[in-house]
């Protein structure tokens, strides 16, 4: 007689299929987590590797800038410095020319001609006084003229002083200190 099974084997199969699709699913799901873990890892270790990098060139940029802030305040200084230096080496050579102006002056002046005030503006200077007559004035002028030191004298205005009894003329003189008279 044969042999008849009476047991569901097919249900049997269909559950150890479904056993064995579960396990397989929740394998792969595993995997899958493991491989998406394992990639989120990665990529947050390069994000984070490029954020200290990040951190580093900002420290850095910020030394960098206050190196420069440094070497621009340190270049103003020596413009400063630079710049009083040349006032100084400019009075330096200045400082012998009001001697050799007044020195000249002393040689130039006429007898009977008197300096009252002398002003002087850069390279300018107006000389008020007095003299005995206009001719000395005219004198005076000739002499500002040829001397190196002077160019150009330009009379302003000459009056006649009716209050002495000699009868003195009150000048006013422009002229203009030369420039070859810096070089000594």
């Amino acid at each position: 007689m044969a042999h008849i099974n009476l047991l569901p084997w097919r249900e049997e199969i269909r559950a150890q299929k479904k056993k064995e699709f579960i396990g397989v699913t929740a394998g792969s799901a595993i995997l899958m987590g493991g491989v998406v873990l394992l990639v989120h890892m990665y990529f947050a270790g390069m994000i984070e590797y490029q954020e200290s990098r990040n951190n580093f060139l900002r420290a850095e940029i910020r030394s960098v800038e206050a190196s420069i802030k440094e070497i621009e305040e340190l270049e103003r200084q020596r413009e400063q410095l630079i710049s009083r230096m040349r006032v100084i080496e400019s009075l330096q050579q200045n400082r012998p020319e009001s001697v050799y102006l007044f020195d000249e002056l002393v040689r130039l002046i006429p007898e009977g001609l008197f300096i009252e005030t002398l002003t002087q503006t850069d390279r300018n200077l107006v000389i008020n006084g007095r003299a005995q007559s206009n001719a000395r004035v005219s004198a005076f002028m000739r002499a500002l003229d040829a001397s190196p030191r002077f160019g150009s004298p330009t009379l302003d205005v000459i009056s006649t002083d009716q209050r002495t009894a000699e009868r003195s003329r009150q000048f006013t003189l422009r002229v203009a200190q030369s420039a070859a008279a810096k070089g000594e």
